[in-house]
């Protein structure tokens, strides 16, 4: 059985699934909605103010989508363990690695498919809200942000999908990092002083990509590699677990 074959079945597994469009549809409608709240009330209440960031604000609501991006990425994988599915899916794909290969393929694509789309939508909503005059469409910055916003939606997923694998659920997975990007890297970022190390935290890290000029100890582009070297231990760690695990 070839991967390009394997591929197709987990697409469509995937595409088959009921909950899994609705919350593809939830990361755009709430990335969407809250960066036009966002620009029209924090944009222009701090549009004077030094350090003021506009693009940033045009991703405003991402701090609330990227939790959908999670659930996507854990139910996509918790998918296969319902009703011994994860037998069935070894029984007709007994290579466990293209399986698995294959599984993260489609929700890393998906997902990234999903982030652009929503981080194109973002930007052209929250534009009149803020000044036009920073968030030219030709900046190089601004497609930056559009198409790291895709890639930090695919890592997100990534490291859910990992974790899912790892824990062999996927309310699990969504228990420990929904809190993560939620909570706990607001309070220990934001409210808690602006800790250092906070900034190496998976969602900090890859929203670096969406800052005009960022701040910190990390670019754009050392941020979304942070973010990659997360999702790369969770995926892998997952990898560990479904290669030794007895059925």
């Amino acid at each position: 059985m070839t991967f390009t074959s394997v591929l197709r079945s987990e697409w469509i597994k995937v595409r088959s699934l009921p909950s899994l469009p609705a919350v593809l549809a939830l990361l755009f409608t709430s990335t969407v909605g809250f960066s036009i709240v966002g620009a029209a009330s924090l944009g222009r209440e701090n549009a004077h103010k030094p350090g003021f960031d506009p693009l940033l604000t045009a991703f405003y609501g991402i701090n609330f989508g990227q939790a959908a991006a999670i659930c996507f990425g854990a139910t996509c994988v918790a998918a296969g363990y319902r009703g011994q599915g994860e037998r069935i899916w070894l029984v007709a794909v007994p290579r466990r690695g293209l399986q698995y290969a294959a599984a993260l393929t489609v929700v890393a694509g998906s997902a990234c498919v999903a982030g652009v789309l929503t981080g194109l939508t973002s930007f052209l909503c929250a534009r009149p809200f803020l000044d036009s005059a920073r968030l030219a469409p030709d900046d190089p910055a601004v497609w930056r942000a559009i198409l790291g916003c895709g890639v930090y939606v695919a890592l997100m997923a990534l490291l859910a999908a990992g974790l899912a694998a790892l824990l062999r659920s996927g309310a699990l997975a969504m228990g420990l990092l929904v809190p993560l990007v939620l909570l706990l890297s607001f309070t220990l970022g934001d409210v808690g002083g602006g800790a250092k190390w906070a900034e190496f935290l998976p969602d900090r890290a890859g929203r670096q990509v969406l800052l005009s000029h960022p701040a910190g100890a990390l670019g754009p582009w050392a941020g979304l590699l942070v973010a990659t070297l997360w999702a790369g231990a969770a995926v892998a760690a997952g990898w560990l677990i479904v290669r030794r695990r007895d059925l």
